[in-house]
């Protein structure tokens, strides 16, 4: 038997830094996004995020690795998007690029908590710096030219 915990902090981004997701329809995403998480057997602790990105912390069933989670992810709610193109009608697709972070159990509600306060956090900090700011945090080398 294995006992398997994998918490993971991702963050996507809509392409070339555009704003597609209007705030009056962010909650229709984030529904899609927990519908697609429970199909995959994940737990989605939280989701929200900022016209230009979405942060989403989950659960990953220990099958599914992030980079499947995230490519399927990203394809889905690039269709959702597109089928639903009169509430997104400014969204492309998501950067290839993206951010996966794990946590452990102890630090669940810090980061259940940051990602809740996404808006406030957000009058702050450009969405650039605080991208920049998580992966120093987490000791992630990065190359600047692709943030």
């Amino acid at each position: 038997m294995a006992y398997i915990k994998l918490l993971y902090h991702i963050v996507i981004r809509a392409h070339q830094g555009t704003a597609p997701i209007a705030e009056e329809y962010e909650r229709d995403l984030y529904m899609y996004i927990y519908g697609f998480c429970k199909n995959h057997q994940c737990v989605l602790y939280r989701i929200n995020g900022m016209p230009d990105h979405v942060h989403i912390f989950v659960g990953l069933h220990p099958t599914i690795a992030v980079a499947s989670f995230v490519h399927d992810l990203k394809i889905a709610t690039n269709n959702f998007m597109a089928k639903h193109n009169d509430r997104f009608p400014k969204f492309e697709k998501w950067e290839q690029s993206y951010c996966a972070l794990t946590y452990s159990e102890s630090d669940k509600e810090c980061v259940i908590k940051y990602i809740m306060n996404q808006k406030e956090h957000h009058r702050k900090m450009s969405a650039r710096d605080e991208l920049i700011a998580l992966l120093r945090e987490s000791g992630v080398e990065y190359d600047e030219k692709y943030i």
